[in-house]
C-alpha cells in the first residue's frame, strides 16, 4: 500500500506558519535533495486554502533554474484537494465527502507514495485519524513565538518512531518518523 508522507517545515518552536500564514522563513538548501523526495511521490493531497495558494503557483520567469524545475515537478503530480466545496478545476480532483474512505481507496491504487502537503486543517484531520505513515519534519533554526502549531490540536499521544535524521548546511535538521507500532 502507498504511504502518506507529511513533508513540511517547522520552526524550532513548532510552528508551520506565522500568525498571518507567513512561510517566508522557510529555507531551501541545495543540499536538501527535495527533487529526490518529489521523485518518490506521484500524488499530492491539499486542503482547499493551500491549493488555492500553492496548487497552481508558478514562479517568476526570472527565477533560478532550480526553482523552476522544482515547480515543474510539483505540477507534474496528481493533485487531490479535500474541500467542503465542490469545484471544477482542470488541474486537480476535488473530494468533498468521505475523506477516510477516499484516502484509503487512493492509497490502495498502484503508484508511488503520496505527499500530504497541507494545510493546517487537513494535516490536523489526517493526524487525528492516524492516516500519516511518515512524518518528514524539517526543523528550521528560528523561533516565531506565535503562529499555527503543527500539533496544536492534538488530543491524544501520537507515538512515533525515529527512522532517520539529516542536517543541512543552513542548520535545518530533518527528522523522519514513522508511526510506532501499537504495543
Amino acid at each position: 500500500m502507498r504511504k502518506i508522507v507529511l513533508d513540511l517545515a517547522t520552526t524550532l518552536d513548532g510552528f508551520i506558519e506565522g500568525p498571518n500564514g507567513e512561510v517566508d522563513w522557510c529555507i531551501m538548501d541545495d543540499d536538501m535533495s527535495f527533487d529526490e523526495f518529489l521523485d518518490s511521490v506521484d500524488t499530492i493531497f491539499y486542503g482547499r486554502v493551500s491549493y488555492d495558494a500553492w496548487g497552481n503557483f508558478h514562479p517568476d520567469a526570472g527565477s533560478n533554474l532550480t526553482e523552476l524545475a522544482l515547480w515543474k515537478a510539483v505540477h507534474s503530480k496528481r493533485k487531490i484537494v479535500f474541500s467542503s466545496r465542490e469545484r471544477e478545476d482542470a488541474n486537480a480532483e476535488f473530494i468533498t465527502a468521505d475523506l477516510i474512505t477516499n484516502v484509503k481507496k487512493i492509497q490502495s491504487q498502484e503508484g508511488k507514495d503520496i505527499w500530504l502537503y497541507g494545510g493546517a486543517k487537513l494535516i490536523e484531520t489526517f493526524i487525528k485519524n492516524n492516516l500519516i505513515d511518515t512524518y518528514r519534519i524539517s526543523v528550521h533554526p528560528l523561533a516565531l513565538g506565535k503562529g499555527k502549531a503543527l500539533f496544536g490540536d492534538l488530543t491524544k499521544v501520537l507515538p512515533l518512531k525515529l527512522v532517520g535524521t539529516k542536517t543541512f548546511k543552513s542548520g535545518v535538521v530533518q527528522l523522519i518518523y514513522e508511526r510506532a507500532a501499537k504495543e
